[in-house]
Protein backbone atom coordinates (compact mmCIF):
# COMPACT_ATOMS: atom_id res chain seq x y z
CA UNK A 1 0.00 0.00 0.00
CA UNK A 2 2.27 2.91 -1.18
CA UNK A 3 1.83 6.16 -1.17
CA UNK A 4 1.94 6.89 -4.58
CA UNK A 5 -0.30 4.04 -5.83
CA UNK A 6 -3.16 5.85 -3.36
CA UNK A 7 -1.78 9.29 -4.87
CA UNK A 8 -2.39 8.87 -8.62
CA UNK A 9 -6.03 7.26 -8.54
CA UNK A 10 -7.51 10.30 -7.24
CA UNK A 11 -7.04 13.90 -8.51
CA UNK A 12 -6.00 16.62 -6.71
CA UNK A 13 -9.45 18.22 -6.71
CA UNK A 14 -10.83 15.21 -5.22
CA UNK A 15 -8.45 14.65 -2.26
CA UNK A 16 -9.06 18.37 -1.58
CA UNK A 17 -12.94 18.20 -1.41
CA UNK A 18 -13.01 14.62 1.10
CA UNK A 19 -10.16 16.39 3.01
CA UNK A 20 -12.74 19.60 3.25
CA UNK A 21 -16.07 16.71 4.38
CA UNK A 22 -13.83 16.17 7.33
CA UNK A 23 -15.37 18.64 9.84
CA UNK A 24 -18.43 17.71 8.77
CA UNK A 25 -18.12 14.09 8.65
CA UNK A 26 -16.69 15.19 12.84
CA UNK A 27 -19.80 16.76 13.12
CA UNK A 28 -22.24 14.25 11.43
CA UNK A 29 -20.38 11.02 11.34
CA UNK A 30 -22.70 8.68 13.66
CA UNK A 31 -25.62 10.12 12.49
CA UNK A 32 -24.53 9.12 8.76
CA UNK A 33 -23.29 5.85 9.67
CA UNK A 34 -26.43 4.83 11.84
CA UNK A 35 -28.51 5.94 9.00
CA UNK A 36 -25.96 3.49 6.90
CA UNK A 37 -26.66 1.05 8.49
CA UNK A 38 -30.73 1.57 8.64
CA UNK A 39 -30.47 1.49 4.81
CA UNK A 40 -28.13 -1.48 4.39
CA UNK A 41 -30.16 -3.58 6.71
CA UNK A 42 -33.44 -2.74 4.88
CA UNK A 43 -32.12 -2.91 1.40
CA UNK A 44 -30.11 -6.24 2.12
CA UNK A 45 -31.78 -7.99 5.22
CA UNK A 46 -29.26 -10.87 4.79
CA UNK A 47 -26.09 -9.01 5.70
CA UNK A 48 -27.67 -9.39 8.95
CA UNK A 49 -26.44 -12.80 9.29
CA UNK A 50 -22.59 -10.98 9.11
CA UNK A 51 -22.95 -7.84 11.76
CA UNK A 52 -23.28 -8.07 15.39
CA UNK A 53 -26.91 -6.90 15.91
CA UNK A 54 -26.02 -6.05 19.67
CA UNK A 55 -23.25 -3.99 18.61
CA UNK A 56 -26.03 -2.17 16.73
CA UNK A 57 -28.36 -1.50 19.29
CA UNK A 58 -25.85 -0.48 22.01
CA UNK A 59 -24.38 1.98 18.92
CA UNK A 60 -21.00 0.61 19.23
CA UNK A 61 -20.88 -0.95 15.34
CA UNK A 62 -21.70 2.61 14.27
CA UNK A 63 -19.04 4.51 16.47
CA UNK A 64 -16.32 2.19 14.78
CA UNK A 65 -17.26 2.49 11.43
CA UNK A 66 -17.69 6.66 12.12
CA UNK A 67 -14.00 6.69 13.25
CA UNK A 68 -12.89 4.52 10.22
CA UNK A 69 -14.66 6.47 7.68
CA UNK A 70 -13.24 9.71 9.71
CA UNK A 71 -9.59 8.70 9.69
CA UNK A 72 -10.03 7.41 5.82
CA UNK A 73 -11.12 11.05 4.94
CA UNK A 74 -7.90 12.77 6.94
CA UNK A 75 -5.57 10.20 5.45
CA UNK A 76 -7.13 10.28 1.97
CA UNK A 77 -4.16 10.96 0.32
CA UNK A 78 -1.74 9.29 2.52
CA UNK A 79 -4.12 5.93 3.24
CA UNK A 80 -0.04 4.37 4.80
CA UNK A 81 -0.97 6.73 7.76
CA UNK A 82 -3.95 4.59 8.78
CA UNK A 83 -2.42 0.83 8.32
CA UNK A 84 -2.66 -0.21 11.95
CA UNK A 85 -6.16 0.50 11.61
CA UNK A 86 -6.43 -0.79 8.19
CA UNK A 87 -5.01 -3.81 9.21
CA UNK A 88 -6.53 -4.32 12.35
CA UNK A 89 -10.19 -4.05 10.25
CA UNK A 90 -8.64 -6.63 7.39
CA UNK A 91 -8.61 -9.07 10.33
CA UNK A 92 -11.91 -9.21 11.55
CA UNK A 93 -12.87 -8.64 8.21
CA UNK A 94 -10.97 -11.93 6.79
CA UNK A 95 -12.53 -14.10 10.34
CA UNK A 96 -15.96 -12.84 9.25
CA UNK A 97 -15.51 -14.15 5.91
CA UNK A 98 -16.05 -10.34 3.81
CA UNK A 99 -16.41 -11.10 0.30
CA UNK A 100 -15.05 -8.08 -2.32
CA UNK A 101 -19.11 -8.20 -3.77
CA UNK A 102 -19.68 -6.94 -0.85
CA UNK A 103 -17.63 -3.37 -0.48
CA UNK A 104 -19.75 -2.28 -3.49
CA UNK A 105 -23.05 -2.78 -1.40
CA UNK A 106 -21.38 -0.95 1.59
CA UNK A 107 -20.63 1.77 -0.78
CA UNK A 108 -24.25 2.28 -2.03
CA UNK A 109 -25.70 2.96 1.31
CA UNK A 110 -22.85 4.60 2.55
CA UNK A 111 -23.28 7.19 -0.20
CA UNK A 112 -26.59 7.42 -0.10
CA UNK A 113 -26.79 8.00 4.03
CA UNK A 114 -24.24 10.46 3.42
CA UNK A 115 -26.88 12.81 0.94
CA UNK A 116 -29.39 11.53 3.13
CA UNK A 117 -28.11 13.30 6.33
CA UNK A 118 -26.77 16.14 5.16
CA UNK A 119 -28.94 17.73 2.63
CA UNK A 120 -28.07 20.86 0.52
CA UNK A 121 -24.13 20.45 2.42
CA UNK A 122 -23.87 17.39 0.48
CA UNK A 123 -23.47 18.93 -3.07
CA UNK A 124 -23.18 17.17 -6.91
CA UNK A 125 -19.10 17.94 -6.31
CA UNK A 126 -19.13 16.19 -2.86
CA UNK A 127 -21.12 12.97 -3.39
CA UNK A 128 -18.68 12.75 -6.94
CA UNK A 129 -15.28 12.95 -4.54
CA UNK A 130 -16.81 10.84 -2.08
CA UNK A 131 -17.55 7.57 -4.61
CA UNK A 132 -14.21 8.08 -5.75
CA UNK A 133 -12.94 7.94 -2.72
CA UNK A 134 -14.59 5.04 -1.18
CA UNK A 135 -13.46 3.39 -4.51
CA UNK A 136 -10.05 3.70 -3.22
CA UNK A 137 -10.57 2.72 0.54
CA UNK A 138 -12.52 -0.76 -0.49
CA UNK A 139 -9.41 -1.03 -3.08
CA UNK A 140 -7.07 -1.28 -0.34
CA UNK A 141 -9.54 -3.13 1.95
CA UNK A 142 -9.81 -6.03 -0.79
CA UNK A 143 -6.46 -6.60 -1.78
CA UNK A 144 -5.44 -6.44 2.17
CA UNK A 145 -8.48 -8.70 2.85
CA UNK A 146 -6.68 -11.03 -0.59
CA UNK A 147 -3.78 -11.56 1.10
CA UNK A 148 -4.75 -12.39 4.28
CA UNK A 149 -6.93 -14.98 2.96
CA UNK A 150 -4.20 -16.66 0.93
CA UNK A 151 -1.90 -16.67 3.88
CA UNK A 152 -4.44 -18.73 5.91
CA UNK A 153 -5.70 -20.89 3.15
CA UNK A 154 -2.22 -21.74 2.65
CA UNK A 155 -0.87 -22.86 6.20
CA UNK A 156 -0.93 -26.29 7.86
CA UNK A 157 -3.86 -26.69 8.71
CA UNK A 158 -5.64 -23.53 7.48
CA UNK A 159 -8.77 -22.79 6.04
CA UNK A 160 -11.17 -20.10 4.83
CA UNK A 161 -14.77 -19.66 5.66
CA UNK A 162 -15.92 -21.83 8.31
CA UNK A 163 -14.75 -25.42 9.42
CA UNK A 164 -17.25 -27.58 11.81
CA UNK A 165 -15.67 -27.93 15.89
CA UNK A 166 -16.87 -30.27 18.38
CA UNK A 167 -17.10 -28.98 21.44
CA UNK A 168 -15.22 -32.12 23.61
CA UNK A 169 -15.20 -30.07 26.87
CA UNK A 170 -17.34 -27.52 28.64
CA UNK A 171 -15.68 -26.32 31.52
CA UNK A 172 -17.14 -23.29 34.17
CA UNK A 173 -14.79 -20.98 35.10
CA UNK A 174 -16.55 -18.41 37.50
CA UNK A 175 -20.18 -17.46 38.02
CA UNK A 176 -19.93 -15.49 34.49
CA UNK A 177 -17.34 -17.14 32.24
CA UNK A 178 -17.02 -21.18 31.06
CA UNK A 179 -14.59 -22.28 28.81
CA UNK A 180 -15.48 -24.17 25.49
CA UNK A 181 -12.68 -27.00 24.28
CA UNK A 182 -12.85 -27.64 20.39
CA UNK A 183 -11.84 -30.00 18.36
CA UNK A 184 -12.10 -30.30 14.11
CA UNK A 185 -15.12 -32.17 13.19
CA UNK A 186 -12.90 -33.25 10.84
CA UNK A 187 -10.04 -34.52 12.74
CA UNK A 188 -7.46 -32.95 10.90
CA UNK A 189 -4.48 -30.72 11.50
CA UNK A 190 -4.93 -27.22 13.42
CA UNK A 191 -3.14 -23.97 12.17
CA UNK A 192 -0.78 -22.41 14.25
CA UNK A 193 -1.51 -19.32 15.85
CA UNK A 194 -0.17 -16.19 17.90
CA UNK A 195 -1.06 -15.83 21.22
CA UNK A 196 -3.60 -12.86 21.48
CA UNK A 197 -5.42 -14.17 18.72
CA UNK A 198 -9.07 -15.13 17.94
CA UNK A 199 -11.66 -16.93 15.89
CA UNK A 200 -15.42 -16.19 14.89
CA UNK A 201 -17.63 -18.77 15.92
CA UNK A 202 -21.52 -19.08 13.93
CA UNK A 203 -24.01 -19.39 16.18
CA UNK A 204 -27.20 -21.01 14.59
CA UNK A 205 -29.43 -20.26 17.38
CA UNK A 206 -33.26 -22.18 17.16
CA UNK A 207 -35.72 -19.21 16.81
CA UNK A 208 -33.43 -16.60 15.19
CA UNK A 209 -34.11 -15.80 12.12
CA UNK A 210 -30.49 -14.59 11.71
CA UNK A 211 -27.09 -16.12 12.35
CA UNK A 212 -25.01 -14.35 14.59
CA UNK A 213 -21.05 -14.40 14.38
CA UNK A 214 -18.89 -13.23 17.48
CA UNK A 215 -14.87 -13.60 17.77
CA UNK A 216 -13.62 -14.61 21.00
CA UNK A 217 -9.97 -14.63 22.18
CA UNK A 218 -7.94 -17.68 22.24
CA UNK A 219 -7.80 -18.38 25.60
CA UNK A 220 -5.31 -21.63 25.63
CA UNK A 221 -1.83 -21.46 23.88
CA UNK A 222 -0.76 -22.51 20.41
CA UNK A 223 0.39 -26.01 19.20
CA UNK A 224 -2.64 -28.06 21.49
CA UNK A 225 -4.50 -30.59 19.72
CA UNK A 226 -7.46 -27.52 20.75
CA UNK A 227 -8.76 -24.42 20.57
CA UNK A 228 -10.12 -23.08 23.60
CA UNK A 229 -12.06 -19.44 23.89
CA UNK A 230 -13.51 -18.41 27.71
CA UNK A 231 -16.71 -16.54 27.31
CA UNK A 232 -18.39 -14.67 29.61
CA UNK A 233 -22.35 -14.09 29.98
CA UNK A 234 -23.13 -10.95 28.98
CA UNK A 235 -26.80 -10.57 30.87
CA UNK A 236 -29.35 -7.59 30.22
CA UNK A 237 -28.48 -5.52 32.88
CA UNK A 238 -28.54 -1.60 31.39
CA UNK A 239 -27.99 -3.04 27.96
CA UNK A 240 -29.01 -5.63 24.87
CA UNK A 241 -28.53 -8.95 26.17
CA UNK A 242 -25.60 -11.05 24.27
CA UNK A 243 -27.34 -13.13 21.88
CA UNK A 244 -24.38 -15.72 21.58
CA UNK A 245 -22.87 -15.58 24.42
CA UNK A 246 -26.30 -16.84 26.52
CA UNK A 247 -26.62 -19.32 23.83
CA UNK A 248 -22.74 -20.89 24.20
CA UNK A 249 -23.61 -20.71 28.12
CA UNK A 250 -27.13 -22.28 28.42
CA UNK A 251 -27.61 -24.67 25.57
CA UNK A 252 -24.53 -25.57 24.07
CA UNK A 253 -23.46 -28.40 25.36
CA UNK A 254 -20.25 -31.21 25.53
CA UNK A 255 -20.76 -33.31 21.81
CA UNK A 256 -21.99 -29.94 19.48
CA UNK A 257 -20.73 -28.43 16.77
CA UNK A 258 -19.82 -24.97 16.01
CA UNK A 259 -18.70 -23.25 12.75
CA UNK A 260 -15.59 -21.44 13.41
CA UNK A 261 -13.25 -19.13 11.43
CA UNK A 262 -9.23 -19.37 11.35
CA UNK A 263 -7.83 -17.48 13.60
CA UNK A 264 -6.55 -13.96 12.90
CA UNK A 265 -6.21 -11.03 14.92
CA UNK A 266 -3.17 -8.22 15.04
CA UNK A 267 -2.95 -8.23 18.63
CA UNK A 268 -0.81 -10.97 19.27
CA UNK A 269 2.69 -11.15 21.60
CA UNK A 270 5.87 -10.70 20.00
CA UNK A 271 8.39 -13.61 21.50
CA UNK A 272 11.31 -12.01 19.71
CA UNK A 273 11.17 -9.28 22.31
CA UNK A 274 12.92 -10.31 25.64
CA UNK A 275 12.30 -6.79 27.33
CA UNK A 276 11.07 -7.31 30.98
CA UNK A 277 6.74 -8.30 29.76
CA UNK A 278 3.98 -6.71 31.39
CA UNK A 279 0.28 -8.33 31.18
CA UNK A 280 -2.46 -6.43 32.12
CA UNK A 281 -6.43 -7.68 32.47
CA UNK A 282 -9.45 -6.76 33.33
CA UNK A 283 -12.72 -8.95 33.27
CA UNK A 284 -12.80 -11.63 30.75
CA UNK A 285 -9.83 -9.16 29.18
CA UNK A 286 -7.91 -11.84 30.38
CA UNK A 287 -8.56 -14.10 27.41
CA UNK A 288 -6.13 -13.03 24.97
CA UNK A 289 -3.71 -12.08 27.82
CA UNK A 290 -3.87 -15.81 29.23
CA UNK A 291 -2.88 -17.34 25.93
CA UNK A 292 0.18 -14.90 25.79
CA UNK A 293 0.98 -15.87 29.48
CA UNK A 294 0.81 -19.82 28.78
CA UNK A 295 2.94 -19.26 25.83
CA UNK A 296 5.96 -17.01 27.21
CA UNK A 297 6.47 -19.28 29.85
CA UNK A 298 7.11 -22.24 27.24
CA UNK A 299 9.08 -19.85 24.58
CA UNK A 300 11.10 -17.33 26.92
CA UNK A 301 11.54 -19.20 29.64
CA UNK A 302 13.68 -16.56 30.86
CA UNK A 303 12.00 -13.46 30.14
CA UNK A 304 10.48 -11.42 33.73
CA UNK A 305 6.68 -11.68 33.54
CA UNK A 306 4.42 -9.27 35.78
CA UNK A 307 0.55 -10.69 35.42
CA UNK A 308 -1.72 -8.13 36.56
CA UNK A 309 -5.42 -9.62 36.47
CA UNK A 310 -8.27 -6.95 37.77
CA UNK A 311 -11.77 -8.28 38.50
CA UNK A 312 -14.93 -7.33 40.69
CA UNK A 313 -14.02 -9.92 43.07
CA UNK A 314 -12.95 -13.78 43.33
CA UNK A 315 -16.71 -15.00 41.95
CA UNK A 316 -15.93 -13.31 38.74
CA UNK A 317 -12.46 -14.38 38.53
CA UNK A 318 -11.76 -16.80 35.76
CA UNK A 319 -8.69 -19.42 35.27
CA UNK A 320 -7.29 -18.13 38.50
CA UNK A 321 -6.24 -21.69 39.17
CA UNK A 322 -4.34 -22.04 35.93
CA UNK A 323 -2.39 -18.41 36.58
CA UNK A 324 -1.55 -19.90 40.04
CA UNK A 325 -0.01 -22.93 39.06
CA UNK A 326 2.17 -21.41 36.36
CA UNK A 327 3.68 -19.09 38.95
CA UNK A 328 4.35 -21.85 40.92
CA UNK A 329 6.14 -23.83 38.27
CA UNK A 330 7.87 -20.59 36.40
CA UNK A 331 9.90 -18.56 38.65
CA UNK A 332 9.94 -16.25 35.78
CA UNK A 333 6.36 -15.19 36.53
CA UNK A 334 4.90 -12.80 39.11
CA UNK A 335 1.55 -12.41 39.52
CA UNK A 336 -0.80 -9.31 41.04
CA UNK A 337 -4.76 -9.84 41.31
CA UNK A 338 -7.10 -6.47 42.09
CA UNK A 339 -10.62 -6.51 43.30
CA UNK A 340 -12.46 -3.60 43.44
CA UNK A 341 -15.30 -4.66 45.10
CA UNK A 342 -14.09 -8.09 47.15
CA UNK A 343 -16.11 -9.82 48.90
CA UNK A 344 -15.78 -10.73 52.43
CA UNK A 345 -12.86 -13.25 52.62
CA UNK A 346 -11.79 -12.35 49.25
CA UNK A 347 -7.96 -12.49 49.05
CA UNK A 348 -6.10 -10.33 46.87
CA UNK A 349 -3.07 -7.61 46.81
CA UNK A 350 -4.94 -4.64 46.23
CA UNK A 351 -8.94 -3.56 46.45
CA UNK A 352 -10.01 -0.72 43.91
CA UNK A 353 -8.57 0.22 40.84
CA UNK A 354 -5.42 0.11 39.48
CA UNK A 355 -3.18 3.03 40.15
CA UNK A 356 -0.14 4.51 39.40
CA UNK A 357 1.31 3.74 42.97
CA UNK A 358 0.47 0.18 43.18
CA UNK A 359 1.80 -0.09 39.34
CA UNK A 360 5.05 1.40 40.20
CA UNK A 361 5.07 -1.32 43.52
CA UNK A 362 4.22 -4.27 40.72
CA UNK A 363 6.50 -3.53 38.19
CA UNK A 364 10.37 -3.08 37.96
CA UNK A 365 10.69 0.37 35.71
CA UNK A 366 8.83 1.58 32.40
CA UNK A 367 11.31 0.07 30.46
CA UNK A 368 8.92 -3.30 29.36
CA UNK A 369 6.71 -4.42 27.21
CA UNK A 370 3.11 -3.57 27.95
CA UNK A 371 0.09 -5.65 26.39
CA UNK A 372 -3.36 -4.68 28.12
CA UNK A 373 -7.00 -5.78 27.62
CA UNK A 374 -10.51 -5.27 29.13
CA UNK A 375 -13.61 -3.20 29.07
CA UNK A 376 -13.88 0.12 27.51
CA UNK A 377 -13.58 1.97 30.89
CA UNK A 378 -10.52 -0.10 32.18
CA UNK A 379 -8.71 0.31 29.23
CA UNK A 380 -8.74 4.26 29.19
CA UNK A 381 -8.26 4.60 33.05
CA UNK A 382 -5.33 2.48 32.43
CA UNK A 383 -3.98 4.00 29.47
CA UNK A 384 -3.78 7.18 31.85
CA UNK A 385 -1.66 5.63 34.35
CA UNK A 386 0.17 4.13 31.91
CA UNK A 387 0.89 7.30 30.23
CA UNK A 388 2.38 8.79 33.99
CA UNK A 389 4.33 6.11 34.27
CA UNK A 390 6.22 7.39 31.04
CA UNK A 391 6.15 3.71 29.37
CA UNK A 392 7.43 4.51 25.46
CA UNK A 393 4.25 4.43 23.24
CA UNK A 394 5.56 1.31 20.75
CA UNK A 395 6.25 -0.61 24.39
CA UNK A 396 2.82 -0.40 24.88
CA UNK A 397 -0.03 -3.11 22.90
CA UNK A 398 -3.88 -3.20 23.21
CA UNK A 399 -7.39 -4.43 21.85
CA UNK A 400 -10.43 -4.05 22.21
CA UNK A 401 -13.35 -6.75 22.58
CA UNK A 402 -15.70 -5.54 20.04
CA UNK A 403 -15.55 -2.09 17.40
CA UNK A 404 -12.53 -0.60 17.75
CA UNK A 405 -12.87 3.08 19.93
CA UNK A 406 -10.35 5.56 20.26
CA UNK A 407 -8.55 5.68 23.54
Amino acid sequence: MSHNEVKTSLDPKTIETVKATVPVLAEHGEAITKRFYQLLFQNHPELKNIFNQTNQKRGRQPRALANTVYAAAQHIDQLEVIEPVIIQVAHKHRSLNIKPEQYPIVGENLLFAIKDTLGDQATDDIMSAWEKAYKVIAEVFIKVEQEMYHEVSHQTGGWTGFRNFKVTRKVQESDVITSFYLKPEDHGLLPAFNPGQYITVKAEIPGEPYTHLRQYSLSDAPGQDHFRISVKREDSVGHPEGVVSNFLHKQVEEGDVLPVSAPGGDFHLDTENDKPLVLISGGVGQTPIHSMLKTVVKKQPNRPVYYIHAATNDDVHALKQEVQHIAAESSQVKTFTCYSQPNKGDQSDYVGYITLDWLKECIPSSDCEIYFCGPEGFMKHLKSVLYELNVPSQQIHYEFFGPHVDL
